[in-house]
């Protein structure tokens, strides 16, 4: 029960800074929410097959930090990749006249 918890918690980081980091016209609403949604749940079961256990703090705190750090770095990566891949994906489309 606790899994589905701390993705819930995860996820709605991921969607937060999908409206409060820059570059949101180059993601679709939920990616960052998915992808916060499934780092928290694989730091959470990384750190419960380390030996963390459900109840106590640390694996919340550190799920939950794995999910804002992912989410930070996939919006400050993906809108300068984006544009790059749209602006060589015109010129090739266009022939070079763009």
């Amino acid at each position: 029960m606790e899994l589905l918890f701390v993705v819930l918690i995860g996820a709605g980081l991921g969607f937060l800074g999908h409206y409060t980091l820059p570059g949101a016209d180059t993601r679709g609403t939920i990616l960052l929410g998915a992808v916060a949604g499934t780092v928290t749940a694989i730091v959470w079961v990384a750190l419960l097959w380390l030996g963390f256990t459900f109840d106590g703090g640390w694996i919340w705190v550190i799920s939950l930090v794995a999910a804002g750090i992912a989410t930070l770095i996939v919006a400050l990566v993906l809108p300068g990749r984006r544009r790059a891949a749209d602006a060589r994906l015109l010129h090739e489309l266009s022939g070079g006249r763009a």
